[in-house]
């Protein structure tokens, strides 16, 4: 895994957060962004901005996080995640998982000048990077159910692991 982030924020400079992806949007970034965003959604902050500039690629998990993402503000009650600046490459993608709808077309809130000091550090133990790719992957299936012949192998083999794990844990 790298040791280099690849998520960037700033809280502070506009009313909603601002997250810059650099490089791949990827398994190894999506529990540091799920966390990161999750607390300050338990904060009470409900507009977030996801900048993918610099991104070059995603798979499925780092889209299934977002997804997931754009779902709990939904749950939440007046919250927005808007994903910006996408390469034609990215748009085909979450549009080919239908995930694309999730996001928000309205107007951003505030001027940004796209410098994110802060990064995003997460280190994930092996349950709970588990746990991130089988929300990501389960959130792609609750938005689109074409995904689910996509995904059901990962999302069954996600359980199956869990499973051994846990009789193993049992049994010492």
């Amino acid at each position: 895994m790298s040791l280099h982030p690849t998520i960037f924020a700033d809280t502070e400079s506009c009313p909603a957060v601002w997250i810059r992806v650099a490089g791949r949007g990827t398994f190894q970034s999506s529990p540091a962004l799920k966390d990161f965003a999750r607390r300050l959604m338990d904060e009470g902050r409900r507009q977030f901005v996801v900048d993918l500039k610099d991104c070059i690629a995603m798979d499925s998990t780092f889209m299934g996080t977002l997804a997931s993402l754009a779902i709990r503000l939904r749950d939440l009650g007046g919250g927005e995640l808007w994903v910006v600046n996408r390469n034609e490459r990215n748009t085909e993608l979450l549009a080919g998982l239908g995930i694309d709808t999730l996001f928000s077309d309205t107007p951003l809130p505030g001027a940004h000048s796209g410098e994110c000091p802060e990064a995003v550090h997460h280190a994930a133990d092996k349950a709970a990077m588990r746990e991130a790719v089988h929300e990501a992957h389960a959130a792609c299936v609750a938005v689109d159910s074409r995904n689910e012949d996509k995904f059901k192998d990962v999302i069954e083999h996600l359980k199956a692991s869990a499973a051994r794990d846990a009789a193993k844990a049992a049994a010492q």
